[in-house]
């Protein structure tokens, strides 16, 4: 969606901006095309930087990549000794490079290593926290983050087989999981599906903090400055929807995006991932950051 973003991200009015969730560095580069004078572009995965680096080596001091949790914003600008930016995007989830990246883990086409980490340099795999965690915790889990309404038998298939041999691979966790969700005719999607999701939205805590980072990136706009955040499943959104109203209530921003925007049907036929794709945005008010 680099078209929607930048119609609200607004990079024509120059200014420092960040990009929280830099990836393959496409909407970055989109950023200093339409007119931004500089972009911080923060990733936690070391893999999507060096590619990223690649990408933006003709544009020189007017980026810089940092390795880091968007949730650290608010450090990486005062590190830098940047008391406000222009605008900040926020482009949720996990990215095609991780999907389709052999040895992450987070796809179960393909037999390979159960890590889904975005960030490989720390943390512990899905494998690792799976062998670990207890039936209740693991229900609840996948019941929460992945809407999967038969949470717990799937909770006790995963367990159970744990207890026999250690669950190593994306392969072997995705037979436990389609044999414990009874089947009733077609599905659209895999059985396996609401669950990968639960688990790698577990491993790399993406719901926690989510709010938290939104207050602070706003809290750090200067006047008229941008927040767009790119979400892809409901209960990203939901948060994002609430945080961002909460904003307004108080005075903080203007949401400028009514209803969330969705990709275009051409948007979709080029890449079927951005179907769930939900963007909203908020301006800071004059108001708020007035002495």
């Amino acid at each position: 969606m680099v078209q929607e973003v930048i119609e609200h991200l607004d990079p024509s009015r120059g200014g420092v901006f960040v990009d929280c969730t830099t990836g393959l560095a496409g909407h970055l580069r989109a950023m200093l095309d339409a007119g931004a004078t500089r972009v911080i572009g923060l990733d936690r995965d070391l893999d999507a930087l060096a590619l990223a680096r690649e990408a933006v080596k003709g544009y020189g001091d007017r980026v810089e990549l940092v390795h880091g949790d968007y949730r650290g914003l608010v450090a990486v600008l005062d590190r830098r000794g940047i008391g406000a930016v222009d605008g900040v995007l926020a482009d949720l989830g996990v990215s095609s490079l991780q999907l389709d990246a052999p040895e992450r883990g987070f796809s179960f086409r393909r037999d390979e290593p159960l890590d889904m980490r975005m960030d490989r340099s720390s943390g512990r795999t899905a494998a690792d926290m799976l062998a670990e965690v207890d039936e209740r915790t693991l229900a609840d889990v996948i019941y929460e983050f992945g809407e999967e309404r038969h949470a717990r038998r799937v909770a006790r298939a995963i367990v159970e087989a744990g207890r026999e041999r250690r669950i190593e691979t994306t392969g072997r966790l995705a037979e436990i999981v389609r044999r414990a969700v009874p089947r009733k005719g077609y599905t659209r999607i895999d059985p396996a599906t609401r669950t990968f999701q639960a688990i790698r939205i577990w491993v790399n805590r993406e719901l926690e903090g989510l709010d938290t980072f939104l207050t602070q990136a706003a809290s750090r706009l200067a006047p008229a400055g941008r927040l767009v955040v790119i979400a892809f499943h409901s209960l990203e959104d939901r948060i994002v929807k609430h945080t961002l109203r909460a904003l307004q209530s108080a005075g903080v921003v203007s949401v400028l995006t009514r209803r969330p925007v969705v990709p275009s049907e051409a948007e979709i036929e080029r890449n079927p991932r951005a179907r769930s794709a939900k963007l909203r945005a908020a301006i800071r008010t004059e108001q708020a950051v007035r002495p």
